[in-house]
């Protein structure tokens, strides 16, 4: 692509992002009964109510800053909880690369040239699609279809799993399944091949990103995680979930200086653990012996489906040095497996929709830790980016909210499929759902910039504040509009 192209696209994203107040936007926060449904009034950024609600009139007008003063202070108070989540999808990886690059991400992709059982697997995966509330399959459905098929064959070859050539087909032909499965299981190597491909091109557009618009980017990418681990250390860490494959929010927790601690132990190729073992982070102060204090700027980090870095090998689940963006992943697979590169053993799984296979190793032990982590008491969970199209991760979502003190926040750029709006109003529990949906509230920098609580720990402000009150001193925030206090 020639400059002037990437001058245009970044134009046109930018025209884009100004131009967000154009569709209508979704709010809901704790004294709303149901999700208020805001419009774009004229070209200046202000909004209006439709239908009004308890904190405007329909002829009200306002502005971002507006907005703000009612979902910032909500968000600090949920944030304070005694445990906060985060389960980020897809979203945040789509914002990042088209930020970055001022492209839109090209999506999973599909595969038109299956060379075996094509014509039933494509209609075995429009038909789960549909059923799954999506108009077409993906490359991820197509994975998932034929590793069911190739468990199917493996039955019926039980008796006969010796691949030889078939006899003469008579008329008509009948199929020798012994054949199709070795193919089926070939075709499968090269589906995952690509799908890793389509994945490390994401984070390869990343990389090689005009250096202004990748540093700007990271910098948000920065500021969106610090906003939620930016908590006390004698708090209860926050813990990252995510059901995207790239390395994305590792990048930025590297960049912002943010240790995760995850299930894998080691350097040189990391192996994951089924313990659920409390590691954490500790330092002694100085002059101080025996009293070591928690760490500040630690989160506990999970990939629920898996990651383009991690290898099943020997029985055992490794992560093996692969750079951010790399190119092709194949030498580095070639090194883990001393040979030829088995795709079959990258654990990129696109397989967790049906529940029986998030039973299978390892997936039970990311899962049992989403669960552990919600489902307690004085938790609040934050979605961003997550369409709600994972049925398994929905019903724990659901079982968090059986207990009262439980919160989640929903905070998507769309909701094309309806899957947000039907959860909320399937969970029976609005009063425990807070809701900011639309291409402003979505949108990774307007939420940085306008909405997500201070990334760090401000105690400074904290402190002014108590000084300034105890001196009969108030600030700005603490006077009405007539100058009275509060």
């Amino acid at each position: 692509m020639t400059n002037i192209n990437k001058v245009q696209h970044r134009s046109l994203f930018i025209q884009n992002i100004r131009g967000v107040f154009k569709l209508s936007q979704y709010l809901k926060l704790g004294d709303d009964l149901s999700p208020v449904q805001l419009v774009a009034h004229g070209d200046n950024g202000t909004f209006k109510v439709m239908g009004g609600c308890s904190w405007a009139n329909a002829d009200d007008e306002f502005n971002s800053e507006f907005l703000r003063s009612r979902i910032e202070p909500w968000l600090t108070a949920l944030f304070q909880s005694e445990h906060l989540n985060l389960l980020v999808g897809a979203g945040l990886s789509s914002a990042i690369q088209e930020s970055a690059t001022g492209q839109r991400p090209q999506g999973m992709g599909w595969i038109d040239d299956l060379k075996v059982c094509k014509s039933e697997i494509d209609a075995y995966v429009e038909k789960t699609a549909k059923a799954a509330g999506r108009e077409k399959g993906n490359i991820e459905d197509q994975v998932r279809s034929i590793n069911e098929l190739i468990k199917g064959l493996e039955i019926l070859v039980s008796l006969n799993p010796t691949p030889i050539p078939p006899p003469p087909a008579p008329n008509p032909p009948y199929r020798y399944f012994p054949t199709e499965l070795t193919a089926l299981r070939e075709e499968l190597s090269r589906c995952l091949k690509l799908f890793a491909d389509s994945i490390s091109n994401g984070e390869n557009l990343i990389r090689n990103a005009e250096s202004e618009a990748k540093t700007k980017t990271f910098n948000y990418l920065i500021n969106f995680l610090m906003s939620f681990s930016s908590r006390a250390a004698t708090r209860d860490r926050l813990h990252i979930f995510t059901t995207n494959y790239d390395r994305i929010i590792e990048m930025g927790a590297e960049l912002a200086g943010l240790r995760l601690v995850d299930r894998f132990v080691g350097n040189i190729a990391p192996i994951f653990r089924s313990s659920r073992l409390e590691v954490d982070y500790h330092y002694n102060p100085p002059g101080i012996r025996g009293e070591p204090r928690y760490l500040e700027g630690v989160a506990r980090f999970t990939k629920l489906h898996g990651s383009l870095d991690w290898y099943s090998s020997d029985g055992a689940i490794r992560r093996f040095g692969l750079p951010f963006g790399a190119a092709s992943i194949t030498p580095f697979l070639q090194a883990e497996s001393a040979g030829a590169a088995d795709y079959q053993q990258l654990m990129v799984y696109p397989n967790s929709v049906k529940d029986r296979e998030t039973s299978e190793y390892p997936y039970v032990e990311l899962f049992r830790d989403l669960a552990s982590a919600t489902c307690r008491p004085n938790s609040t969970l934050v979605t961003y980016g997550y369409s709600f199209g994972d049925e398994h991760i929905n019903r724990v979502l659901l079982d968090m909210l059986t207990i009262p003190s439980t919160h989640i926040v929903i905070i998507a750029y769309g909701d094309p499929l309806g899957r947000i709006m039907n959860f909320i109003k399937d969970s029976g529990r609005k009063a425990q759902i807070s809701l900011l949906l639309g291409d402003h509230f979505g949108d990774l920098t307007t939420l940085v910039d306008c909405y997500l609580p201070k990334a760090a720990i401000d105690r400074t402000s904290i402190r002014m504040t108590e000084l300034l009150k105890a001196r009969g001193l108030y600030p700005e925030s603490f006077q009405d509009k007539s100058g009275n206090k509060k």
